[in-house]
């Protein structure tokens, strides 16, 4: 028999990401200090066990708490350019700031 645990599809930082509690997720920097608590209220879906809430568009009275974990940046991206036949070569990189949040809590 398989037993589902209570889980949220949320929308954060115009992306949508479906948590359930205890997760870790890596998303782009969110404004908010390391070792801190704070909750979302873009809820799109909630499930518990055989039962599902959706959101017209988002559920009502539904929140996510998220703690932040740390900031850091993800690997580099490089990114090549040239021209054909003029002996232009430019390498640029990149690494995108990042976030690390654990979910606590999904209060339905």
């Amino acid at each position: 028999m398989l037993v589902m645990s209570n889980y949220a599809v949320i929308q954060l930082l115009g992306k949508q990401h479906r948590v359930s509690e205890g997760d870790v997720l890596v998303v782009d920097r969110v404004e908010q200090q390391e070792k801190k608590k704070f909750d979302i209220t873009d809820v799109l879906l909630v499930g518990e066990g055989d039962k599902v809430k959706i959101g017209q568009p988002l559920v009502k009275g539904a929140k996510v708490t998220l703690s932040v974990q740390d900031h850091g940046r993800s690997d580099k991206l490089r990114v090549a350019t040239y021209k054909a036949k003029s002996r232009y070569r430019k390498v640029k990189g990149h690494r995108q700031p990042q976030s690390t949040l654990k979910v606590e809590k999904i209060v339905a």
